[in-house]
């Protein structure tokens, strides 16, 4: 079987950093933001069909677990409007012949909710955490995919909207 036909790119151990403090060994897991273009159904005169188009993306957001309750998140909760937390996801993936990439998800953006769940004695208590995301970037091996704030998509660093920016006279 030839080399490149093994599975690659499998995550192994991943991370958080939030506003700057790691939480390596706090979190349960991860839920990256998830990009999703809006669309709208349109059958114009003249069409056999309806077709969907574009009318931008959806609103981003992303979310991670805790098994502990920690006071430095629940204080990034409390910001005032306007002020936004930086986070950094980080990845490692490995391919199966065992090379390993570094994926890193920057985002920005604010702790919308805190569910601390149920607490039991004996018991791990599963605290969720919410973020409304206004900007999203992930690179693997430093190679920037995507690239995402409330004006401009970039996809490989190549911007999406430049021609609307530039009809805009932005």
């Amino acid at each position: 079987m030839a080399e490149s036909n093994k599975p690659r790119s499998i995550m192994r151990d991943c991370t958080l950093w939030a506003d700057r403090e790691s939480k390596l060994g706090q979190i349960g897991d991860i839920t990256l933001p998830v990009v999703q273009k809006k669309l709208e159904e349109l059958r114009n005169g003249g069409m056999i069909k309806p077709r969907d188009i574009m009318l931008g993306y959806e609103k981003l957001g992303f979310s991670f677990k805790m098994p502990g309750l920690d006071p430095q998140i629940v204080k990034l909760f409390g910001l005032k409007p306007g002020v936004e937390t930086p986070f950094i996801i980080t990845g490692a993936l490995v391919d199966e012949d065992g090379t390993v990439h570094s994926a890193v998800a920057t985002v920005r953006g604010s702790i919308n909710q805190l569910d601390h769940g149920n607490w039991k004695p004996g018991e791990l208590s599963e605290n969720d955490n919410t973020v409304s995301v206004n900007y999203y970037k992930l690179e693997i091996d430093g190679e920037e995919l995507i690239e995402m704030d409330d004006f401009d998509v970039k996809i490989g660093g190549v911007s999406q909207y430049q021609g609307i920016r530039n009809a805009l006279l932005l």
